[in-house]
């Protein structure tokens, strides 16, 4: 970015007026002593950020066609900005110099006479390449300027940290039939190492086992998913007592969950 800066001369006061005031007497004249540094006051008047900035600052001051560029009077203005700068003693970037031969040589070429062009061809326009340099700058610093107008972190918001507490529940892994199949396999197999030979008629009912299975499970917060099974009463009384199980999941009386996969399994009565 450059700053374009040129020095002020104070005017002349009144001799009646004071400049100053020191110690609370009024100091009409300035001290035959004072020195006051060459660039203690100076007016930045524009700041530019590239020689395309500048030229299109001067076309839009005054209104110019930007496709029908007034070359002479735009370059005239051009250099003076550049004159004045090196007045200033300001360091001119080696852009803004190219910028001004530029210029130079478009302002040149315009003077020059052209040959005459057959049929309808328009003879090519030394300003056409710097026209679409300046209309697709332009364009970007419109762009520019609409998201400078979005709100910005630090400039038009501060963030906000909020510490929110987070409460973690505890979800048990659900039991799959396979679970269940492979706990009923190993009541099973237990059962039939406790076989005995006096045969009876059972008349066993799964409506009944239900009931039991309530009634012990009432109370109780997690049983065992084995204390529901007495293997000394036989692989048809086992048989009965795990179809009642099913039935009191089926109809949602009963859950049944473990702590981890592979764990034992544990059955509790269903919360109203």
């Amino acid at each position: 970015m450059t700053d374009t800066a040129f020095q002020l001369t104070p005017p002349a006061l009144p001799a009646s007026v004071p400049i100053a005031h020191v110690f609370g007497q009024p100091v009409l004249e300035v001290p035959q002593d004072l020195f006051i540094p060459p660039d203690a006051l100076q007016l930045i008047l524009e700041s530019f950020e590239g020689p395309l900035d500048l030229l299109l600052y001067l076309i839009r001051k005054q209104n110019l066609d930007v496709l029908n560029i007034p070359m002479a009077e735009v370059t005239a203005q051009y250099m003076g900005y550049i004159d004045a700068m090196r007045d200033g003693r300001l360091e001119l970037a080696a852009e803004y110099l190219l910028m001004a031969a530029l210029l130079i040589e478009i302002k040149s070429r315009l003077l020059l006479p052209r040959p005459p062009v057959e049929g309808d061809d328009d003879p090519d326009d030394p300003r056409a390449e710097l026209v679409r340099r300046l209309l697709e700058y332009e364009q970007m610093k419109l762009a520019a300027l609409e998201l400078d107008k979005l709100p910005q972190a630090d400039r038009d918001f501060a963030w906000l940290a909020v510490l929110v507490e987070q409460s973690a529940e505890q979800r048990l892994p659900d039991v799959s039939p396979l679970d269940l199949r492979q706990a009923w396999l190993a009541i099973l197999s237990r059962a039939k190492h406790n076989r005995h030979h006096k045969v009876e008629k059972d008349e066993l009912s799964v409506r009944e086992q239900m009931s039991w299975i309530l009634r012990y499970l009432d109370g109780r917060d997690y049983v065992a998913f084995e204390e529901l099974f007495d293997i000394h009463k036989g692989v048809a009384h086992l048989v009965v007592n795990f179809i009642a199980v099913l039935e009191l999941v089926k109809e949602g009386m009963v859950k049944v969950s473990q702590d981890e996969p592979y764990q034992p399994i544990y059955v509790r009565l269903a919360l109203v």
